[in-house]
């Protein structure tokens, strides 16, 4: 296969697959109160005394708010993904494949981006995002997000993301319009990760000693903020919990923590294969959750 061949690939597919979410998503229809907004077993506190302890309608009020908060870091890591991609085009050629479908993989996330945006309006749900400190550690982005780093988060997050996405395109106890946002989402972002890979693939067989270590220590990391980001403490309150013990009682979850690591079983093996999953940042890993609990059998 030569270096053009998935660019062009993914350009064809692009033509024959992408949707519209302004005439593709039914927004004035209602949400139905008695259905959920994500699978309430995937939630944070699911299993828990806290969750027991919540009255049905609270539950569900709660797994609202957990869903708009994971859809705001989605949409927040996509903003960061395509400021990195644009700083590829700038630095490409116009007439090259892998150009032109960086640019268009661009335009699917600026509809992403402006999906989820409304899907959390319609929620009603209030705007959580990222810590402050997170927020401004990002402005290094620029820097840090780059080469196998750049094309790793985006694995990261977009596989992460996926998995959950798929399992809940067809269950019908969650609101259509969950349903159809996902199932838009999960078919763009499918060319989005075969480029990703391709992209990963390719370069990490460049990097000297030196290099491949940076980029395994940042991608460690930004496993670490994006998996201990998706639920944003203050979704809590909007059931009456204290968001500090409420995100105690979630981070010592197994069941949460049980999600995390079924999220990433995909990724995880390809980042592995690849040379960007260190023993020397273990500890990382195992606190990110992607890294499944060692079995004591």
């Amino acid at each position: 296969m030569t270096v053009t061949d998935t660019p062009t690939r993914l350009l064809r597919a692009s033509a024959r697959r992408s949707y519209d979410p302004d005439v593709d998503i039914d927004w004035a229809a209602t949400p139905d109160d008695e259905l959920w907004w994500m699978q309430p077993e995937r939630t944070s506190l699911y299993g828990t005394d806290l969750w027991h302890g919540l009255a049905p309608q609270q539950q569900r009020e709660l797994v609202k708010h957990e869903t708009a908060s994971i859809v705001h870091m989605g949409w927040w890591f996509e903003v960061l993904l395509m400021q990195g991609l644009l700083k590829e085009v700038y630095a490409g050629d116009p007439r090259d494949p892998r150009v032109q479908f960086l640019l268009t993989e661009i335009g699917d996330e600026c509809r992403h981006s402006t999906m989820f945006g409304r899907a959390m309006e319609t929620a009603g749900a209030p705007s959580y995002g990222p810590p402050l400190l997170v927020r401004r550690l990002a402005g290094v982005g620029g820097f840090v997000l780059r080469g196998p780093t750049l094309y790793a988060g985006a694995l990261l997050v977009e596989e992460t993301l996926d998995r959950w996405q798929r399992e809940s395109m067809h269950d019908e106890r969650l609101q259509p319009l969950t349903r159809m946002v996902n199932r838009i989402h999960v078919t763009e972002e499918a060319r989005h990760v075969t480029f990703a890979r391709d992209e990963l693939a390719r370069a990490m067989p460049r990097l000297s000693r030196a290099e491949r270590r940076w980029h395994q220590l940042i991608t460690a990391q930004n496993a670490y903020v994006a998996m201990r980001c998706l639920v944003n403490p203050q979704v809590y309150a909007s059931v009456g919990l204290d968001p500090s013990e409420a995100r105690k009682v979630a981070m010592h979850n197994p069941q949460y923590r049980a999600t995390i690591a079924w999220m990433g079983e995909k990724v995880m093996p390809f980042l592995t294969e690849h040379g960007l999953v260190s023993d020397r940042d273990r500890k990382i890993w195992r606190g990110s959750f992607l890294l499944k609990e060692p079995s004591t059998a």
